[in-house]
């Protein structure tokens, strides 16, 4: 195996096979996996609904292999609107979850600021034909999805270790942690110069989740890591960070997000590796033949 616990690395490959992982070798996980079609995310990249759920379920199976027992899944999800139809993406990934042996431990409500809305105004429907069955809300949440391996054995963290790792209780208490409704103002794809295109999350999100699901010194793993959010917060939280991505020409944007030069971080010269797989470089030509057939 290449990959180690103690080990920041990113792997451009796909997550459905994370070979470089050892068992029970991660100890918190914090993503955002891909909007299924979504026009702002990756547009026509699953053939169909049933291949993307194949695909969810795939990484599941590896993330109940590389997730030491009694931890954390995190992931941001919503259902989404393709075409006219609605996708019950975060009843259906709940399914698969608990099907492969996680236990559902919570359900936290992102909320997004009234102004932010990425997509456009379903309820402009219901203006221009004010009558019953023309209403359609404005999605302002999504769903952070929380699993759990089992039990943990809250006795294996030394002393010192929960000490340096505490957390902030005014923090914690200004900012409303508590509440299973969180208001976080979200990035848009076309606000941020270096995410242009990317459907990333707020940092603020992993750094809670981080926080309250991790100790200092452990590993975090993002498993479709899209701009290198989760991993920036947690190597800056003090965590080893790894991440996984399909999309090879996200590389320069990860490497400048997370400070890298060549294979090491500006910051504190921690070593931080690079892996690009043969399968990334497959599916960035076969969604580049996808683009070329939609333009004819």
């Amino acid at each position: 195996m290449v990959g180690e616990s103690a080990k920041n690395m990113i792997v451009f490959g796909d997550s459905q096979n994370m070979k470089e992982l050892k068992n029970e070798s991660v100890h918190l996980v914090v993503t955002s996996p891909p909007y299924f079609n979504a026009p702002f995310d990756y547009p026509d990249l699953f053939d169909n609904y049933d291949k993307f759920l194949t695909m969810i379920k795939n990484v599941a199976k590896e993330l109940m292999r590389v997730l030491k027992k009694g931890r954390i899944i995190a992931l941001v999800v919503d259902d989404i609107l393709i075409k006219g139809k609605k996708y019950p993406i975060v009843a259906d990934i709940t399914k698969i979850f608990i099907d492969e042996g996680f236990r559902y431990r919570d359900r936290i409500v992102w909320v997004k600021p009234e102004g932010y809305i990425r997509i456009s105004r379903r309820s402009g429907v219901l203006l221009q034909n004010p009558y019953p069955m023309y209403y359609y809300p404005d999605n302002l949440q999504e769903s952070i999805l929380i699993f759990q391996k089992g039990e943990f054995d809250y006795k294996s963290i030394s002393q010192d270790i929960k000490e340096v790792s505490k957390i902030d209780i005014e923090e914690y208490k200004k900012n409303k942690w508590y509440l299973n409704v969180w208001y976080i103002t979200n990035v848009l794809p076309n606000n941020n110069r270096l995410e242009k295109g990317i459907a990333a999350f707020p940092e603020e999100i992993p750094y809670r989740l981080i926080k309250l699901f991790s100790y200092k010194g452990e590993t975090v793993l993002d498993p479709f890591m899209g701009s290198g959010t989760t991993l920036k917060v947690a190597i800056e939280l003090g965590r080893n960070a790894i991440g996984y991505e399909i999309d090879i020409e996200l590389l320069e944007v990860v490497k400048k997000k997370l400070g890298i030069k060549q294979s090491y971080l500006i910051r504190d010269r921690k070593e931080f590796e690079i892996i690009i797989r043969d399968d990334a470089k497959r599916l960035r030509t076969k969604l580049q033949e996808k683009v070329t057939k939609g333009k004819k």
